[in-house]
Parts: C-alpha cells; sequence; structure tokens
C-alpha cells in the first residue's frame, strides 16, 4: 500500500472501501465550510456515492494517472490530498486538498503537500506541480507559499462553485530545479558546499 509517514501520529495512505462511512461521515460534518470554495460539496452525497468515488480512486491508480490520498491522525481520517491527474507528456501534475475543520491549524495539510510534491518530483521525476486556490481562501493559499511555491497569477473566474457563482483562482507552482529534493544528490551536496562557504 502506498504511504507517506508525516509524523508521529499521522500519515498519507490510498483510500480503502472500508474508508467509505468514515470518510462519509468527515464530508457531511465540513460540507458546509467546504461547499464555499470546492464544487463537489455543494449539495449532499450518499454513502454509495462515497463508495463509488473510493473505487474511482482505485482506478486512477491502476491507470497511472495519479492518486488521492487519505490523510490519517491519530488513526481517524481528517482529510483528502491527492493530484487531479498527470499529464506525463509534459511531466506535469496539479494537487489538491481539503481537511476537517478540528485539523486546521495545526501544520499537518502543510507536510502532507510537501510530501507528495517530493514524490511527483524527485519518486516520479515531473517538472512541474501546481495548485490552484480561491483567492479568498487564505488558509488554502498558505500552503503552498509556506513550500515556497511561486505564485504565478491568478486565472478570473475560472471554477464555477455553484450556480452563477465563479471563482478567480491563484495559480502556484513548483517546478523540479526549484526543489531541493528533486536535483541529483551531487548538485545538492555542492550548493551546500557553496552556501556554508560563503
Amino acid at each position: 500500500m502506498l504511504t507517506f509517514p508525516l509524523g508521529p501520529s499521522s500519515h498519507l495512505r490510498m483510500l480503502e472501501e472500508s474508508d467509505a462511512g468514515e470518510l462519509h461521515e468527515l464530508i457531511e460534518a465540513n460540507r458546509p465550510r467546504l461547499q464555499r470554495w470546492m464544487a463537489w460539496a455543494s449539495g449532499h452525497a450518499t454513502p454509495a456515492e462515497t463508495l463509488e468515488f473510493i473505487r474511482a480512486t482505485r482506478r486512477q491508480i491502476a491507470a497511472n494517472e495519479g492518486f488521492q490520498a487519505t490523510l490519517v491522525v491519530g488513526g481517524r481520517i481528517a482529510g483528502m490530498a491527492g493530484f487531479h491527474a498527470i499529464d506525463w507528456q509534459n511531466r506535469a501534475a496539479s494537487l489538491g486538498y481539503w481537511l476537517s475543520a478540528g485539523e486546521e491549524g495545526k501544520g499537518t495539510m502543510t507536510e502532507a503537500v510537501r510530501a507528495l510534491t517530493g514524490h511527483a518530483l524527485s519518486g516520479w521525476h515531473l517538472n512541474r506541480v501546481e495548485i490552484r486556490a480561491d483567492v479568498e481562501n487564505l488558509r488554502s493559499r498558505a500552503i503552498p507559499e509556506r513550500l515556497g511555491f511561486r505564485q504565478e497569477g491568478t486565472l478570473r473566474q475560472a471554477y464555477r462553485i455553484s450556480g452563477e457563482r465563479y471563482s478567480d483562482d491563484v495559480v502556484y507552482a513548483m517546478l523540479a530545479a526549484d526543489w531541493p529534493e528533486a536535483q541529483p544528490r551531487d548538485t545538492r551536496a555542492a550548493q551546500r558546499r557553496e552556501t556554508s562557504s560563503r
């Protein structure tokens, strides 16, 4: 199973069908706050639809088109993070995430995004990881900013949330050349020597 340790009591892992009930309850508990930012959170989903989502994530993995991971904290699901898709031809991927209200402000999602970005750039050897966030979603925007992603611009009315409401999305990107762990070991060592000699 694909897992990413994040801390003493938190990790990312693939979703299992047995997670459907717990994931559904978490989404429902957080739906009022999530639907402000994410179209998929508008309305209501059934437990059966949550199960089908989990199955779709497994098909995504099997097709080598990326993956969605569940964030587990203290043995309980606390959110999701993963890749919407992978553009293998251009060696690029887009990354998204959401977190339960009770886990906000603890740095857990920042570590999750760090781990996934590192996996994409160092493990898959992609060249670019992109994150988009609503201009008003300051908590979501803080994560790529904290990790050193470059803000590249704003897409006006790029994403329809519900009805006639559109989101202006800020685009952040990290390139392999700017991610230290994606560089060859000898390059990183040389950079450390250069830094220490200044």
